[in-house]
């Protein structure tokens, strides 16, 4: 009898410690932990770019040929005029960035880009002579009309924030044009419009913005912007300025006028980022 009063009683202790038990709060799974993406300039990407563009080095030089040298040494031609050029440039370039570690680290890569550029400018000097003797005027033309870029890339990224150098090969087209006016008559003309190629430095700084901006509509990887300094050198050339036929026929005589393709390139840019986060 007494067995039966100690089993019973250890039955209901069981049952009452196993309602009990269930009454209790469940513990929680941990967490999954996450990491957080690292973020890479690895990757193609493409964009657009706009800026400000000047000439530098942009002074024409002039000899004459043979007895015509006359006319430089007394400024009836001059031998040295300005002809500088300022304005607006925009386009678009398109490239590929390798990261070697993720996060911060050495940055190399290639980029090619072509802009519009609306460097033109035409310089006039006019030497009034006493009558009968006749007016000459001297006008200087010269425009590049766009340049293209194929250049390498070498940096150091911080996270996000990517200083960088850059240089390589410059092509553009270069139109120059020389008249030598007595009175109303053109009497040496030269023109020459050509692609003229050369080479082309600079730096700047490239920050990635958030991948949830309102500028990613292209739903890439990441929208960088940047601020870059190109310098461009296309080289100079000497240009024929001939005798026109409005002179008496003077076969080899004229001058030779020589123009530099030189200047600088201050521009912001947008950049669409594809591949690895």
């Amino acid at each position: 009898m007494f067995k039966k009063i100690l089993l019973a009683g250890a039955s209901l202790a069981v049952m009452v410690g196993t309602a009990a038990a269930a009454d209790l709060p469940r513990r929680a799974a941990p967490p999954v932990f996450v990491p957080v993406p690292v973020f890479t300039w690895t990757g193609f990407y493409f964009g657009i770019n706009a800026g400000y563009a000047f000439s530098e080095n942009d002074r024409v030089r002039t000899t004459g040929i043979g007895a015509l040298q006359a006319n430089v040494n007394n400024n009836l031609r001059p031998g040295t005029i300005g002809v500088s050029q300022e304005g607006f440039t925009g386009g678009g370039q398109v490239g590929y960035n390798y990261q070697f570690t993720p996060g911060s680290g050495l940055v190399v890569g290639i980029e090619a880009d072509a802009q519009y550029t609306d460097l033109q400018a035409t310089s006039v000097n006019s030497v009034p002579r006493t009558p009968p003797l006749s007016t000459l005027t001297n006008t200087f033309r010269t425009e590049l009309s766009y340049l293209g870029t194929v250049r390498g890339r070498v940096g150091f990224a911080f996270d996000k924030v990517l200083f960088y150098g850059t240089g390589g090969f410059a092509y553009g087209d270069v139109t120059s044009s020389v008249a030598f006016q007595t009175n109303a008559p053109v009497a040496y003309a030269g023109s020459r419009s050509t692609m003229e190629t050369g080479y082309v430095y600079g730096g700047g700084i490239e920050y990635a913005l958030p991948t949830d901006s309102f500028l990613n509509f292209f739903k890439s990887s990441a929208v960088t912007v940047k601020a870059e300094y190109l310098r461009y050198d296309l080289g100079s050339r000497t240009l024929l300025v001939g005798n026109t036929g409005s002179l008496p026929p003077q076969p080899g005589i004229g001058y030779n006028s020589r123009f530099s393709t030189e200047g600088s390139i201050a521009r912001a840019g947008l950049n669409y980022k594809f591949g690895s986060y």
